[in-house]
């Protein structure tokens, strides 16, 4: 038995020659990730937007791309968990139809600040000016960094029109009027104005859908 031919195929021959590993353990890992991600397209629940979600205003926009810019997704996440702790805290927990119009995502994984998903309309605008410029003067406590300039630069240059049509081609259904209204909509605002506006809309939709649901005839009927 032991001077029988080893088979090139064996577990043996894949131990000892590192480069056939490298190469199998990357089709084991792509055929893998196929399984798993291939059929999540196919969801429904996964690829329609949950109600209540629509696709960001040009304001609104700019405010995600600033929001990026700004690398504020480096120490707030976009994700509440189906956790009792985390729902009891900052609210319903995250649906993937939430984020399909979000090119891309901010999901998160780092909580140096608290989870943003649904902080919009909790504050008001003026609140966010002061806290965008001056964090510990609302929130003694607060390691945040203050953005003073973003009430300083005015929107200009944005070229918003060729960013919601870049976003029409990914599936976010833009119409060509909002396209050529754009620019309008962001005429005489401040980058913090688009910030602020950005963090105003962060988790409204969803929560005003649940609530028409709530109060509607038909569930009223039902209970």
């Amino acid at each position: 038995m032991a001077n029988e031919k080893q088979s090139f195929f064996s577990h043996q021959t894949l131990e000892k020659n590192i480069g056939l590993m490298i190469v199998c353990s990357i089709i084991v890992v792509l055929f893998a990730g196929l399984v798993q991600i291939v059929p999540l397209f196919f969801q429904h629940s996964l690829t329609k937007p949950t109600a209540g979600v629509e696709p960001y205003d040009p304001l609104r926009l700019m405010g995600r791309d600033l929001y990026i810019r700004e690398g504020c997704v480096g120490c707030h996440s976009q994700q509440i968990r189906m956790l009792r702790a985390e729902v009891q805290r900052y609210g319903s927990y995250s649906l993937a139809g939430e984020s399909v119009f979000d090119r891309p995502f901010l999901w998160g994984s780092k909580r140096t600040g608290p989870d943003l998903a649904r902080v919009g309309e909790r504050y008001s605008d003026e609140w966010h000016r002061v806290h965008l410029r001056n964090p510990r003067s609302v929130v003694p406590e607060s390691n945040m960094p203050g953005y003073p300039w973003l009430a300083q630069r005015q929107l200009t240059d944005t070229d918003i029109k060729d960013r919601m049509h870049a976003l029409r081609i990914l599936g976010v259904p833009y119409t060509d009027a909002q396209i050529e209204s754009a620019p309008a909509a962001l005429k005489g605002k401040t980058e913090e104005d688009a910030m602020i506006a950005y963090l105003q809309g962060l988790g409204t939709g969803v929560r005003k859908a649940a609530q028409a649901a709530q109060t509607s005839p038909s569930s009223a009927g039902a209970k």
